[in-house]
């Protein structure tokens, strides 16, 4: 695989939402005297907007799901963020992507001012040349990332022959496909059942990321943890 650019998805690729995102929207349910519908449930939302997500869950509504979505986001800024986990290895993948001078970016289904204060609080930004994301909550575009990795090819002038698009959900997998850009499933995130087979590569740890996009000689002369431990694995 020859890549002068990475496009990462950013919950459950580069930082473990450590339960943040999940016990944020049951907890927000609840205070809407709506049923929480359990850990399993809420982890199969996590990847597109809220919007799109919420509006699977009964009791959800066009009277209340923005009250619903900005309880959880004050939850999420207060204590979330924080609790958020960047992926052991994560770091030291990013700079050696920098250090091979390879063009990195983030694109996310969050709304992009979230991305920016999330990438900034765990130190990452400064691994990172574009953050791209949706521009509110409501996910105008449904669960579709499409226009993200267009608007990210598009703003560095990248060439989607040499690109690839890393992400643990379908929806990753979708908008690579769509922008003729390759793409590699992490199994360290929330993909539910096989959904990361259409995925031109998969990769079980860091390491193998590593490895797939730099190619094993260069990637060996970093020291990147291949052992991770998180929430979304299954």
């Amino acid at each position: 695989m020859s890549v002068t650019s990475v496009l990462f998805d950013l919950d459950g690729t580069l930082v473990d939402p450590a339960g943040a995102i999940t016990s944020g929207i049951r907890h927000a349910l609840v205070a809407h005297g709506l049923p929480d519908p359990g850990e399993a449930r809420v982890e199969a939302l996590v990847g597109p907007p809220l919007q799109v997500g919420l509006r699977t869950l009964d009791g959800v509504t066009d009277e209340n799901i923005d009250s619903i979505i900005a309880t959880y986001r004050a939850r999420y800024e207060e204590v979330g963020m924080d609790d958020s986990l960047v992926y052991p290895g994560i770091v030291s993948l990013l700079e050696a992507l920098r250090h091979e001078n390879i063009y990195v970016a983030v694109t996310t289904a969050k709304p992009v001012n979230i991305a920016r204060l999330l990438l900034e609080r765990k130190g990452l930004t400064e691994h990172l040349d574009a953050i791209h994301g949706n521009a509110d909550e409501h996910g105008s575009t449904g669960s579709s990332k499409t226009h993200i990795v267009a608007e990210a090819l598009s703003h560095g002038d990248l060439e989607a022959s040499s690109s690839v698009v890393v992400g643990d959900r379908y929806y990753d997998l979708d908008a690579a496909r769509d922008n003729s850009v390759a793409s590699i499933g992490v199994a360290w995130g929330f993909a539910q059942g096989d959904e990361l087979a259409s995925a031109d590569l998969q990769v079980e740890n860091v390491s193998e990321l590593a490895k797939a996009i730099l190619g094993e000689q260069i990637a060996r002369s970093f020291e990147i943890e291949a052992s991770v431990m998180q929430e979304g694995a299954k």
